[in-house]
């Protein structure tokens, strides 16, 4: 068994083992990890010879944790990097390399179009009709998007934001809300097989399906790090978030907005959460908590994808693909029948 954890921001733990008797025999760690002293390597590889496969990720890292030296120093990853690796290799989890990886480049679509198409795609890789797949996203129009179970009277000021044109949507994930202004964001998603994450809990699978992200945004400049739950983030401030939906049929739609500039005062204005958020910090600028990558970077919208592309097609393989008809006529069939209706988006009052 194979098992490989990339840290993110960090470096690749990989483990090697065997089962027998219900047992892990055989263990091998590696990685680019560093590892003060050497013989700490012997003490983490001893920690998990003989446990049994049904160890869970916490008690593999307390194991691994109890049986180093006191003066180990670990750096680029820790144990719990160890334990994930350990559960990958049980749970036979595949790696980002594995897969043909399909790209979508932007297109300008409406929000109700993006958001039909994110659920058409995930549901297709599910039915194996589509393979893994990175789709940069081009907005047409301004939009608040909310998340699915946000109420949308706390969330949005409607009236303002009928005022200024911005059409407010909600999409089939959690978590929070996204303001939109079209070139002042950047939006992707990701779909890809349940299997890619076997072995992680769910709190890390949003840093590992972003890793590639950071070292993009650090190529460029930006000190950009993994805030948990599932922030993007710099010393100069939060950058963007991601949201997960997880499909019965294996599925794993995965997105992400990030700030390349922002209208502050605009948002404000509109998201009637951001007011609480910022009050409560005694903080009287959105642009203190949202701080652009244009701004880090002095690089243009379109720059920034690029090296986004780049990166993750330097790291795991990328072929430019395209969206089927299917896929189309399908999408534009939500986008009449759930996206673009009154019943979907006020389903939390």
């Amino acid at each position: 068994m194979k098992g490989e954890y990339k840290v993110p921001g960090g470096k690749l733990v990989v483990v090697h083992a065997d089962e027998v008797d219900g047992h892990l025999v055989n263990v091998a760690v590696s990685g680019d990890f560093f590892l003060e002293p050497d013989e700490a390597l012997d003490a983490l590889t001893s920690a998990i010879e003989g446990l049994p496969v049904t160890a869970d990720a916490g008690e593999i890292a307390r194991r691994v944790r109890t049986a180093l030296p006191d003066d180990v120093v670990m750096l680029g990853f820790h144990p719990e990097a160890v334990a994930t690796a350990v559960r990958r290799a049980i749970a036979h989890a595949r790696s980002f390399t594995e897969y043909d990886w399909e790209y979508l480049a932007p297109t300008p679509m409406t929000a109700a179009e993006h958001m039909a198409l994110d659920q058409v795609l995930a549901e297709e890789l599910g039915e194996g009709r589509r393979g893994p797949t990175l789709r940069i996203w081009e907005w047409a129009e301004p939009a608040i998007i909310i998340g699915s179970f946000q109420s949308l009277l706390n969330e949005v000021d409607s009236e303002e934001a009928v005022a200024r044109g911005i059409g407010v949507h909600r999409r089939i994930s959690g978590g929070g809300t996204m303001f939109i202004e079209p070139g002042n964001t950047i939006t992707y998603s990701i779909y890809a097989p349940g299997e890619l994450l076997r072995g992680m809990s769910f709190a890390d699978s949003y840093a590992f399906l972003d890793d590639w992200v950071l070292q993009a945004l650090q190529s460029i400049g930006i000190a950009a790090e993994y805030k948990p739950l599932n922030d993007i983030a710099s010393p100069e401030g939060k950058i963007g978030g991601a949201a997960q939906k997880r499909l019965g049929n294996g599925a794993v739609l995965h997105h992400v907005t990030m700030a390349y500039d922002i209208d502050a005062d605009a948002m404000m204005r509109v998201l009637r959460i951001g007011r609480e958020k910022l009050s409560d910090k005694g903080v009287a600028s959105a642009g203190k908590r949202v701080d652009p990558i244009k701004s880090q970077s002095g690089l243009s919208r379109e720059e920034v994808i690029d090296v986004m592309v780049s990166t993750f097609r330097s790291l795991y393989g990328l072929r430019e693909g395209s969206i089927t008809e299917a896929e189309t006529h399908r999408m534009r069939e939500l986008v009449e029948t759930k996206y673009s209706s009154d019943e979907w988006l006020r389903r939390v009052p």
